[in-house]
């Protein structure tokens, strides 16, 4: 489902059209003068949904109002100044404390909002200290009295959920402070993880086992099948058939931390201390896998790197516990909290793999919820936990509900004006016309928001000396060997790939212009935010070894390692690599983007392009995904099947303006003075 259009742009930035109030939306909607409708407040998903019942009016229920920001214009400005290399304002960055001051909502528009709940019955629970947003409680009655509204429930997809059936509004008199409301939804839309590896297995033995109110049980257990290859094309896969004229080498095992700083070109930086140190990165993904400190240590000292030192890794959790969980009795596991404990365990393990001196911070989102996860970027950029934020989540397109987006660029803003880098995986289904029912091409939230960067994949190839012998776009073509030939005829059809393309949502931003061609620019007939950035290792069959404590069938829940990839790896990678710059810098280079594009067509990037040396690979799996009991498959891998997306010389989007060429990267990308 596509995304109404609208525009915002990093110094071709019309901000109110992400932060405008609801005094600016058209009044003809509201029932009565006094009140103003609340723009975006519904779910997409609502629209020709059927109620199915009354909402019980005394369920307890949690909203949040977003407050707007003040002086819109003067943020756009501020941004492009501090964040553009040869400004006068460059690296000059405000303190939490100082964009309150000059930019959060006001007391007096925080006081207005706070009376409105109190005078409907609605209580405070929460305010951050930036007034993002003023969360509330209340029953399922006081919350329609306080918005004009009836709230029902309807059918979506397989579940039931509550959500506003008609118009939702409020009084004019705070109209002009409040920009969205969340939470009239029990579920606005969802995040999901951007990992690939392969279908996993859940012990019904471990579940039995787990007491009420403890954390799901580890995920059920994949491992990888042999043979497999310690470097790319260490084996070939004698004895299946021909492919592209030639019998194709096994896929890798999975590469380690040595081999992947040896591809990127910082073996020798980390060896001197240029690893990170002093540099913080933060982590947002759902939930919080209870054995992440010691899966990452194991994995790092098994792999020839120090543990986590004391005070290196912490989980900041939310306060108020996970919901849509493993153990949620009142909603159940709407978000597959055991998965996601496999992307924290990728994101943290590749973040120590690339800068392993860096401090590592995981900050949880309550849910795979939107709003949950906006608070989780509230509570890292308000309070200042970090320099950099990996996200390796987002939509299947640009679903991102419009009053989170909205809630979101708020956070990127402040984000960028205190100098902290968000970067995100572009996404792990190509340019998500498979995933369309309509077969159109779309670019997932919140990597198209200009604000961030998005981060695309690649598979690349890392010989016996740690060396990239080459670098393609990610996108994988599937056969099976069947009756001693490849079915069908390879590449075959696509499985996944790096997320990329033209926003539908966003205006080209300034530090675009001129570098993105305009045949992918101006794809939907004007100058629009092309996705991806920048990119990484992200192809699972040339991916990333980790090692995560699962479940096996058996009941046995033990550490083990496996192949994963996506540009959930990717992310993480690159987070890494910038931490590196950071450091080398002598400072934060916060939102990046500016600086990057500013490299294209230089030495320090690596251009992705043309075909690879090496068109597949031959990958065998268990078919029940832990050992040989049920049988094997054996499939070909071709390499850069990526759809209507394409790599080419200079930007392409698929990734970006390239990859990071190591020491020459981090130098020319220096501190910009």
């Amino acid at each position: 489902m596509r995304v109404p259009s609208r525009a915002v742009a990093l110094a071709a930035i019309t901000t109110a059209a992400v932060v405008t109030p609801l005094a600016a939306v058209a009044a003809h909607a509201a029932p009565t003068p006094s009140r103003v409708s609340v723009a975006d407040a519904k779910p997409s998903w609502i629209r020709g949904a059927k109620a199915t019942a009354d909402a019980s009016s005394s369920q307890q229920i949690d909203v949040k109002l977003y407050l707007g920001l003040r002086d819109t214009a003067g943020i756009d400005a501020a941004v492009k100044a501090v964040s553009t290399p040869g400004s006068a304002q460059y690296g000059k960055y405000l303190s939490p404390a100082q964009f309150r001051a000059k930019y959060a909502p006001t007391d007096a528009s925080l006081a207005q909002v706070k009376q409105f709940l109190a005078d409907n019955g609605l209580a405070v629970t929460s305010v951050p200290a930036n007034r993002h947003f003023v969360a509330a409680r209340g029953t399922v009655a006081q919350a329609e009295k306080a918005f004009g509204t009836s709230l029902k429930m309807f059918k979506n997809g397989t579940q039931t959920v509550r959500a506003a059936s008609g118009a939702v509004t409020v009084p004019s008199s705070v109209a002009g402070s409040v920009i969205a409301v969340s939470g009239l939804a029990s579920q606005a839309s969802t995040m999901a993880p951007h990992h690939v590896d392969g279908p996993k297995v859940t012990s019904s033995k471990a579940k039995a086992g787990l007491k009420a109110g403890t954390h799901a049980p580890p995920p059920g257990a994949f491992v990888n099948a042999g043979p497999c290859s310690a470097f790319f094309g260490e084996k070939t896969a004698k004895g299946t058939p021909p492919a592209y004229g030639k019998v194709q080498p096994y896929a890798t095992c999975g590469y380690v931390p040595a081999q992947l700083q040896g591809a990127y070109g910082l073996t020798r930086s980390v060896a001197k201390g240029f690893d990170g140190r002093g540099v913080k990165v933060a982590i947002t993904d759902a939930y919080a896998a209870p054995t992440i400190l010691s899966d990452s240590n194991t994995y790092a000292t098994k792999h020839g790197q120090k543990a986590f030192a004391t005070k290196q890794f912490k989980q900041v959790l939310p306060k108020d516990g996970f919901r849509f969980g493993f153990d949620d009795t009142v909603n159940g596991d709407q978000c597959g909290e055991q998965g996601w404990y496999g992307e924290e365990t990728l994101d943290v393990e590749a973040v120590h793999a690339l800068a392993p001196g860096a401090n590592v911070v995981y900050v949880p989102s309550r849910s795979c919820d939107d709003g949950d996860f906006d608070e989780a970027l509230n509570k890292i950029v308000d309070g200042h936990l970090a320099d950099i934020i990996s996200n390796s989540w987002g939509s299947s397109g640009e679903n991102a509900t419009p009053e989170l987006r909205k809630a979101y660029t708020q956070t990127f803003f402040q984000a960028a004006l205190e100098g902290i880098g968000v970067y995100f995986s572009s996404g792990d289904a190509g340019d998500n016309s498979a995933a369309n029912p309509d077969g159109s091409a779309t670019v997932d939230d919140p990597a198209s928001n200009p604000l961030v960067t998005a981060v695309g994949g690649t598979a690349i190839a890392i010989d016996k000396n740690n060396k990239r012998t080459f670098e393609t776009g990610w996108g994988t073509g599937k056969v099976v060997l069947k009756d001693k030939d490849w079915n069908p005829a390879p590449p075959g059809p696509f499985t996944s790939g790096a997320g990329g393309g033209t926003s539908q949502v966003f205006d080209q931003p300034a530090y675009q212009a001129g570098v993105v061609p305009k045949a992918i620019a101006n794809k939907h007939g004007k100058p629009q935010r092309a996705v991806p950035d920048i990119a990484a290792i992200a192809d699972p069959n040339t991916g990333m070894l980790v090692g995560e404590t699962q479940t096996f069938p058996d009941g046995t829940v033990k550490y083990s390692e496996y192949r994963i990839g996506g540009t959930s790896l990717a992310s993480p990678v690159i987070a890494g690599i910038m931490a590196i710059a950071d450091q080398v810098g002598g400072h934060a280079h916060g939102f990046a983007n500016p600086a990057i594009y500013a490299l294209a067509g230089s030495k320090a990037l690596f251009d992705v392009k043309g075909k690879p040396a090496t068109p597949a690979v031959v990958r065998v799996d268990f078919a029940n995904a832990v050992d040989d009991s049920a049988g094997l498959i054996t499939s070909l891998r071709s390499l850069n099947v990526t759809q209507s997306i394409k790599i080419r010389p200079g930007y392409d989007d698929v990734t970006g303006v390239g990859t990071p060429n190591g020491e020459s990267f981090v130098a020319a990308l220096g501190f910009g003075e």
